[in-house]
Formats: structure tokens, C-alpha cells, sequence
């Protein structure tokens, strides 16, 4: 006679092998994430009044203070930046752009509205490094 797992048994170990990944798998991760290199995010806009749909170039770079590969990331990669808009208290994204760690970046951005505007630029958190964004400054959309 061949005996089977008892359904009891089926669930109980199933249970088990759930935890063990569950446990483990943020545990490994977070070992090999290490500290995140520390970026500063400076961003100017090169109109401080435009009219509607006329595009303003935001210019600036991400400067790295401390952290992994001393700056340099080793594949050379590029780094997210964000444009973003205060918008009822919320920061919005309003363009998307790549920059790379010690480097300058130069985005262009429009808008359909009249306005008076807050923005600023935003670097996310990545493997590499820490979350980051740059002063906010105005736009005035006639």
C-alpha cells in the first residue's frame, strides 16, 4: 500500500515553505542593498514668466556628497529626475528626465494653463541612492 500525505500535513509544511520565503527573501535584500549613497539636487529655471504652451528649459545636475562607487555608478548609469508641480499640496510629476551622478541634466517643459507655478525637481530613491530634490522655485504661466 503507498501511503499519502495527509491533506493536514500538505497545508502545514505548505504553511512552513510560505514563511521561510516570506522571511527570508526581504532579509537577503536588504543585506545586499547596503548603505545608499547621499546625492544634492540643484535645478534653475531659465524664464521665471512664460506664456501658455512656450517651453522653459529646467536646467541643474545631481552632485554626489557621500556613498557607493564614490560617485560613479560602475555600469555608468543614468539617474531618474523628476519635475515636479505643487498642485493643492501635493507635489505632481509633471516631466520626466535622466541624469547621471555627478553630471547635469536639461529638460523642457509646457503648460496648457494660465498660473502662477511651484516647482521643483525630485530625484527618487534608487538601488544606488537616497531620495533627493531641489529647491523650488516659480513660474508664472501668462
Amino acid at each position: 500500500m503507498v501511503r499519502t500525505s495527509s491533506p493536514r500535513r500538505l497545508r502545514l509544511l505548505t504553511a512552513l515553505l510560505a514563511c521561510l520565503v516570506v522571511f527570508a527573501a526581504p532579509a537577503t535584500a536588504a543585506a545586499s542593498a547596503g548603505p545608499k549613497g547621499q546625492l544634492k539636487v540643484h535645478a534653475t529655471v531659465d524664464k521665471s514668466v512664460v506664456k501658455v504652451n512656450e517651453k522653459v528649459k529646467i536646467k541643474g545636475g545631481l552632485d554626489v556628497l557621500s556613498g557607493k562607487g564614490g560617485g560613479h555608478d560602475a555600469a555608468g548609469g543614468l539617474e531618474p529626475v523628476l519635475v515636479q508641480s505643487l498642485q493643492a499640496g501635493v507635489w505632481v510629476n509633471v516631466s520626466t528626465g535622466w541624469c547621471r551622478p555627478n553630471g547635469g541634466f536639461n529638460l523642457s517643459v509646457s503648460f496648457d494653463l494660465a498660473a502662477s507655478l511651484s516647482l521643483r525637481v525630485f530625484h527618487p530613491e534608487t538601488d544606488l541612492y537616497a531620495s533627493a530634490y531641489s529647491g523650488v522655485f516659480s513660474l508664472v504661466v501668462t
